[in-house]
């Protein structure tokens, strides 16, 4: 069997790269959307690239305010979470052409939360056959666009 290195992804799977609190509540702070990958801020929530994707446009809709779970959110922020939601999709169509989309909520470390602690919404393009060999058999995953390429090419649609 070939064996596939992905060394850069190593230090944020064992923790290494997490900065103490919370990173969702910490960006936005930060001020510099392009080097956070923040698209876009609405009143209640902002729209982020996902640092390690699992395709080119991964974007998440994240709540401003720090909250665990979706029933936590008051409506006003869920109904923009879902308007952004749609707004992302269309963004991503326009510009993507995806075939599909996965779009979700991992609630909880066991879902598969990697900040299980601020609550967040995954839009994630699909294409046909993206799911090859190298994600099935390599359990590795093939992003052939450059993030900050990504960003420039998403930000102009925001």
């Amino acid at each position: 069997m070939e064996i596939l290195w992905t060394p850069w992804r190593y230090s944020y799977i064992v923790g290494e790269e997490r900065p103490p609190g919370c990173i969702f509540c910490g960006l936005p702070e930060q001020g510099d959307d392009r080097e956070t990958l923040i698209l876009y801020r609405g009143s209640l929530n902002y729209v982020i690239m996902n640092l390690f994707p699992y395709s080119n446009g991964h974007l998440m809709v994240v709540p401003f305010v720090h909250e665990p779970d979706l029933k936590a959110l008051d409506d006003d922020a869920t109904a923009e979470m879902m308007k952004l939601a749609k707004r992302v999709q269309g963004v991503l169509e326009s510009e993507y052409n995806p075939d599909g989309f996965n779009i979700g909520w991992n609630l909880g470390k066991c879902a598969g939360a990697g900040v299980a602690g601020h609550v967040h919404l995954h839009i994630v393009p699909r294409w046909s056959g993206d799911a090859g060999f190298m994600t099935v058999i390599g359990e590795t995953r093939i992003v052939p666009e450059d993030l900050m390429a990504t960003y420039d090419r998403l930000k102009k649609r925001f």
